[in-house]
């Protein structure tokens, strides 16, 4: 078998999630029988079946399901790798930080000011995601560090555990829930979390899909919340940090907290993204430390 070609699998790919050669030829931009000869061509070359075709409909083999899995992870390498090598040949080198707004256990100030102490530092690109955007953005090249809560998709990331903190429950002041010290998951019935989900499900490894149009700007989300249209799960530094006469912050007993990593790609041996990996997990360790006595 010989190797296969990036071109290949972008043929093989459209195909598979049409399962229309038309439609696939269509969003290639080229013409269907060339494409035909491009998928049986590769059939040949890895001598199986990964398409079974009739003249109603295209369907995955058990080959064609695997290829597609894995042609995915090749191609969105590739992508990766020319973003990368692009960022590297910029004249001006920056580190680029994905993370989602408050959600660094208020540690970036410190982070950063450490980070550039050190030698191998360069300035900061801070880049803002949504929910479930970082890992993303670091798999396809778009950035080169994060900071990430749990639960998330660490396929191909290496990362680093920063802090842990409480989830409490963030409630309009006048709701009746907000009148009680402690609460419990199944306590949330029939309320809504910002995303449309149910909130007696808590939060889970795969966000359910949205309900409507999901809520994503924080302040939209705190005037629902006041308004009693939602409720939020938040960690304990975002209700520090944002305190609010009409929201009430309760502790939830099995909510299960959430914990801020430090992540970047598996391979990525930039000076600069180890030099900021050592400065997030110095502070961590000392914001630790710092909290220890208070604790006990």
């Amino acid at each position: 078998m010989s190797d296969l070609e990036v071109r290949q699998l972008r043929y093989f790919v459209a195909v598979a999630e049409e399962l229309h050669f038309g439609r696939a030829a269509e969003r290639l931009g080229m013409a269907q029988p060339p494409l035909s000869r491009a998928i049986r061509e590769l059939e040949r070359q890895l001598g199986v079946r990964l398409l079974d075709r009739t003249t109603r409909q295209v369907t995955l083999t058990p080959a064609g399901t695997v290829l597609l899995r894995d042609a995915h992870t090749v191609l969105d390498a590739v992508t990766a790798a020319g973003r990368r090598a692009q960022h590297a040949g910029q004249p001006s080198p920056s580190l680029r930080l994905a993370l989602k707004a408050d959600y660094d256990a208020g540690l970036l100030p410190r982070i950063i000011a450490a980070y550039e102490r050190e030698d191998a530092a360069v300035p900061v690109e801070l880049m803002m995601c949504g929910r479930g955007e970082q890992d993303r953005a670091l798999r396809e090249g778009r950035a080169d560090v994060a900071l990430v809560p749990t639960p998330f998709d660490d396929r191909g990331l290496d990362h680093e555990v920063l802090v842990t903190e409480p989830r409490l429950v963030a409630l309009a002041a006048d709701d009746p829930l907000a009148a009680r010290t402690q609460l419990r998951l199944a306590d949330m019935a029939g309320r809504k979390l910002p995303d449309g989900s149910p909130a007696e499900g808590g939060v889970t490894q795969a966000p359910p899909e949205p309900v409507g149009r999901p809520l994503t700007d924080f302040a939209q989300i705190f005037n629902m919340i006041e308004l009693g249209n939602v409720i939020w799960y938040v960690p304990l530094s975002v209700a520090r940090r944002h305190a609010r006469p009409a929201i009430a912050y309760r502790p939830v007993a099995d909510l299960p907290p959430t914990t801020l990593v430090v992540a970047w790609p598996a391979n990525s041996h930039a000076p600069a993204v180890a030099a900021f990996v050592r400065a997030a997990t110095a502070v961590a360790e000392h914001e630790v430390r710092a909290a220890l006595p208070a604790a006990t």
